[in-house]
C-alpha cells in the first residue's frame, strides 16, 4: 500500500544510518516498498540488508543531480497508492505507517501526517509539534499556519503519507534545499487531510545531517521565501483566483 522514497549518495558515514532506516521499515505492521534514488552512487555500495530485500528497489542515476531531482525521478517507479518521503539517515517509529494508512483508508482524505521527534546522539528524543493543529484540514489550510517565511514550517514534510497522485502533482521543489517545503505545501493544498497528534517520524540529529553543514544557512532564507510564496499563490489559485492580498491579510 505504501512506498517510501529515499535519495542517497551512499556516503560512508551514512551507510549505517541507512541500514537503521531500513530496519525501522522492517518493523512496520503494514506492507511497504522502498525506492532508493542513488544520486550518482554505485548500487554496489548498497548495504547488504537492503540489497537482499525484494521490497527495496533502486534507481541508479549516472551522475549526482541533487536530492530534489533524484526524489522526483524516483516517483516514476512508485507503484503503490500511497507515498512517503524519507531521508537516508532517519527512522520511522514502529506504527508510523499503520496509524496513518488506517486514517487514510477510513476517512478517504488525500494525506495524513503526524508529529516528529528529534533523535539525539545519546538515543534520547525530543518531540516536535508542528504549528498546524491536530485534526482535519481542508485543502490549502495548512499554509495558513505558516505566518511568515521566517517562522517554523507548518508541517513536517516527511511525516506526510499521501496519495501517490497528489505527490506526483506536487513533487519536490526546484531548490538546493528546502525542496520538501514545497512538496508539503503542494500536497496539503491539493486535498484535505488529517494531522494526528502522534509522532510518526524521527529526525536523526548529528554532525553529518544537511542542516548542520557549513553554509547551509546562506540560502535558507531564500528557500523559505520561495516555498512560502509558492504555498500562498497555490492556495489562492485553487480557490478560484482569490486576491493574494486578501489571502495575506486573513491568514
Amino acid at each position: 500500500m505504501t512506498t517510501v522514497v529515499i535519495s542517497s549518495r551512499l556516503r560512508e558515514d551514512r551507510l549505517d544510518y541507512l541500514t537503521a532506516m531500513h530496519a525501522s521499515l522492517t518493523r512496520q505492521s503494514v506492507p511497504w516498498e522502498a525506492v532508493i534514488a542513488l544520486d550518482g552512487a554505485s548500487p554496489d555500495r548498497l548495504p547488504t540488508p537492503l540489497a537482499q530485500d525484494p521490497r527495496v528497489r533502486t534507481l541508479a542515476l549516472p551522475r549526482p543531480v541533487g536530492a530534489a531531482c533524484a526524489r522526483n525521478l524516483a516517483l516514476a517507479h512508485v507503484r503503490t497508492p500511497y507515498t512517503n518521503w524519507a531521508d537516508d539517515d532517519d527512522l520511522f517509529p514502529d506504527d508510523a505507517m499503520a496509524v496513518r494508512l488506517n486514517t487514510l483508508e477510513s476517512t478517504r482524505v488525500g494525506w495524513c501526517a503526524g508529529w516528529s521527534e528529534d533523535q539525539h546522539p545519546d538515543g534520547s528524543t525530543t518531540l516536535w509539534r508542528c504549528p498546524t493543529p491536530p485534526g482535519r484540514h481542508e485543502a490549502g489550510d495548512v499554509w495558513t499556519y505558516w505566518k511568515s517565511p521566517a517562522d517554523t514550517i507548518p508541517i513536517g514534510p516527511t511525516t506526510i503519507l499521501a496519495r501517490t497522485d497528489l505527490v506526483r502533482a506536487a513533487p519536490m521543489g526546484g531548490l538546493v534545499h528546502g525542496e520538501d517545503y514545497c512538496s508539503a505545501l503542494g500536497v496539503t493544498a491539493l486535498a484535505p487531510g488529517v494531522l494526528l497528534p502522534v509522532p510518526v517520524y524521527r529526525y536523526r540529529k548529528w554532525d553529518g545531517q544537511m542542516t548542520a553543514q557549513v553554509g547551509y544557512d546562506r540560502l535558507e532564507a531564500a528557500a523559505r521565501e520561495h516555498a512560502w510564496a509558492y504555498g500562498r499563490s497555490l492556495r489562492a489559485v485553487l480557490r478560484g483566483g482569490e486576491d493574494l492580498g486578501a489571502v495575506s491579510r486573513i491568514s
